[in-house]
C-alpha cells in the first residue's frame, strides 16, 4: 500500500476506557480525521481478539480506513486486514514480511538508533517510534526519547515515521516539528468524550508543508 496518510494514527486501547464503547469511539475517531487504526489488544480469548478485529474492519473498510493487526500476523491474515505492525520482540520484520506478503502494509516499532540500523532493507513500510514522553497506554514501554532524540532518528531514515506515546492537544504541534509523518494516539482519543472533536484538534496541528 503507497501513499497512506499517517496524520493521524489511532492505537486502541483497552475497550473499558472507551465511554461509549469501542467501535463507538474508533468510529467518532475515524469521523474526525484519524487516517489509519491499529487494533492492539492484549487481553481476551483468540475468538474474542477474531470477533473485534473483524468487527473493526468492517467498520473501517467502506470509510476507506486501512486496519493494522498489533503483533498477531495470523489475525491480520484471517481478517484480511490491510497490514501487521510488530516490535522488537515479536517475529522478524522478515519473516512477518514473507508471512504476509508484499501487498500488505507492515510496520515495526524503534525504540533506539541501533534498532533502526538493524532493519533489513525493503521489509519495512513505515516504523512507529517512541515512547516520545512517558506513557500510561503501555505497561512495558521503554524510557521516554524527548523530542531532540525523535527529531534526530526521524532525520536519519527515508521511511514514514509515526510517533507513538504521551502524545496529547498540548504537545502535538512540537511532535510533528520534529519531522514525522504522523502521531500515533492511544489515551488522548480513546478517554475523549468527543473522540471526533479531539481527532479534529490533532490533525490540525499539522504544519502545512509545500
Amino acid at each position: 500500500m503507497i501513499g497512506l496518510d499517517y496524520t493521524l494514527y489511532l492505537v486502541t486501547d483497552a475497550p473499558e476506557h472507551y465511554p461509549g464503547g469501542l467501535l463507538a469511539g474508533v468510529a467518532a475517531a475515524v469521523a474526525g480525521g484519524a487516517s489509519i487504526v491499529q487494533y492492539r489488544a492484549t487481553t481476551g480469548t483468540r475468538r474474542q481478539l477474531y470477533e473485534t478485529a473483524r468487527a473493526l474492519h468492517d467498520l473501517l473498510r467502506p470509510r476507506g480506513v486501512p486496519l493494522i493487526i498489533n503483533d498477531q500476523v495470523d489475525l491480520a491474515l484471517a481478517i484480511d486486514a490491510e497490514g501487521a505492525h510488530v516490535g522488537q520482540n515479536d517475529l522478524p520484520v522478515e519473516a512477518v514480511r514473507r508471512i504476509i506478503g508484499s501487498k500488505k502494509v507492515l510496520g515495526l516499532s524503534i525504540t533506539a538508533a541501533a534498532q533502526l540500523n538493524a532493519i533489513p532493507a525493503k521489509t519495512v513500510d513505515y516504523l512507529g517510534i517512541g515512547p516520545v514522553f512517558p506513557t500510561i497506554s503501555k505497561d512495558d514501554a521503554a524510557p521516554a526519547l524527548g523530542l531532540e532524540q525523535l527529531a534526530r532518528l526521524t532525520a536519519s531514515t527515508q521511511m514514514p515515521i509515526v510517533a507513538i506515546g504521551g502524545i496529547s492537544l498540548e504537545n502535538a504541534a512540537s511532535v510533528f516539528a520534529a519531522g514525522v509523518a504522523g502521531l500515533a494516539v492511544v489515551s488522548a482519543l480513546s478517554l475523549a468524550i468527543d473522540p471526533s472533536a479531539v481527532a479534529r484538534s490533532l490533525r490540525e496541528t499539522k504544519p502545512h508543508r509545500p
